[in-house]
């Protein structure tokens, strides 16, 4: 078994329980492998929404939801996965193909509506994630403000 190279960027899981945001830091591992995303998020009991906003180097973004009956995500760049393991690991879920290595698109891939419950309709969140001269914390940033935890967002990332 091969050791994962630690990833730069960040990961942080949002939960909505009685009508309060509450973010909180995820373990920088869960940057490298989506299994450890996933594990690390459904650590998070809550009877409310819980997702993980996962910022990789600089370069893209990745939005989890864990379920029972199994995870939604969002890539925001299908490209990124012939060089990243976990965008790699969200297209192996979602059973769509790497992208050609010659294509220099940059495309969103997952379900556009991961958000749609908390604020974000699917056709802001692809515009968003079309946003290429924004980096993904600033994507990112604009997701928590579109749903309305951008505040504690904010507060978080001054901290990390």
């Amino acid at each position: 078994m091969s050791v994962k190279e630690p990833v730069a960027g960040f990961a942080v899981a949002v939960v909505r329980e009685d009508g309060k945001w509450r973010c909180s830091a995820l373990d920088a591992g869960a940057l490298t492998g989506l299994d450890a995303a996933i594990t690390e998020l459904a650590k998070l009991r809550s009877t409310g929404a819980v997702f993980g906003l996962l910022a990789v180097d600089d370069e893209f973004f990745v939005i989890v939801r864990p379920s029972p009956r199994g995870p939604s995500l969002l890539l925001s760049d299908a490209a990124a996965a012939l060089d990243y393991d976990i965008a790699a690991d969200v297209l192996d879920v979602l059973r769509v193909d790497l992208p050609d290595e010659e294509d220099d698109s940059i495309w969103p891939e997952g379900d556009l509506d991961i958000l749609a419950d908390v604020g974000l309709p699917g056709p802001e969140l692809e515009v968003i994630a079309g946003e290429v001269d924004l980096y993904p914390d600033e994507q990112l940033q604009m997701i928590a403000q579109r749903c309305g935890f951008g505040g504690e967002f904010t507060a978080l990332l001054d901290e990390i």
